[in-house]
């Protein structure tokens, strides 16, 4: 009987340790949280990366497109002839791609070639080596302008032809002489002209604008559309 006092005691704290093992396993600690703590989704996120266009393998990704530059407009071919304020003389211009060629001429004696650069709003500046100068202006189917002959300016209006060509050229030899003429075809099929035999000028006999065919001294020389 004295032995079961201690066996009653080891019973006893055998049953203790089993209760408070029991109790621990049903009462865990909890983490807390306070009144200002942010939900997990209330933390801020990188921002989510910008997507970039990429083309498809095998394609170039396009290019963007260039700023529009500023281009010259040409000024329409044309050919223009008319006559000077005073009816002295005509004057006839060629247009081909900006570029222009002029020739004034009275008929007897007086004669000018000219060239030069139209500018996309028509206006025009021609010289030649003598100083000569035409300037003038393009304006629908019109060019408005002067002529200087050093000695004296002219003022002239010349209308677009209704003709393949208004100014036409010819430049030859007939029996060792050396032949230069011009001549400028108007809208009334008249013609103005000169014709300079080794130098010496005088009224150029009339072409044929159909075929450019003229007769010189006996011989039949052709003439040509000038162009710049």
């Amino acid at each position: 009987m004295k032995r079961s006092g201690p066996l009653f005691t080891l019973l006893a704290g055998l049953l203790l340790a089993l209760f408070m093992l029991s109790l621990n396993a049903t009462t865990g600690t909890r983490g807390t949280t306070t009144g200002n703590d942010s939900p997990a989704d209330a933390v801020s996120a990188s921002p989510a990366p910008t997507a970039t266009a990429t083309a498809p393998p095998g394609k170039r990704s396009p290019s963007p497109s260039p700023s529009p530059s500023k281009s010259r407009s040409a000024v329409p071919d044309g050919d223009y002839a008319g006559r000077t304020d005073d009816d002295s003389s005509a004057v006839a211009v060629t247009l081909r791609d900006g570029r222009a060629v002029a020739y004034f001429c009275d008929g007897r004696d007086q004669e000018s070639w000219l060239n030069g650069d139209v500018e996309s709003d028509g206006s025009m500046r021609l010289t030649n080596q003598k100083g000569q100068v035409l300037a003038g202006d393009l304006a629908g189917k019109r060019i408005r302008g002067t002529v200087d002959m050093g000695a004296r300016t002219y003022r002239f209006t010349a209308d677009k032809s209704l003709k393949p060509n208004a100014l036409y050229r010819a430049t030859d030899t007939v029996a060792d002489t050396e032949i230069d003429g011009g001549w400028i075809v108007l809208l009334d099929d008249s013609q103005v002209g000169i014709l300079r035999r080794d130098g010496k000028a005088g009224p150029a006999p009339r072409i044929d604008p159909e075929t450019g065919t003229v007769t010189v001294d006996g011989e039949q020389l052709t003439a040509r559309p000038v162009t710049p």
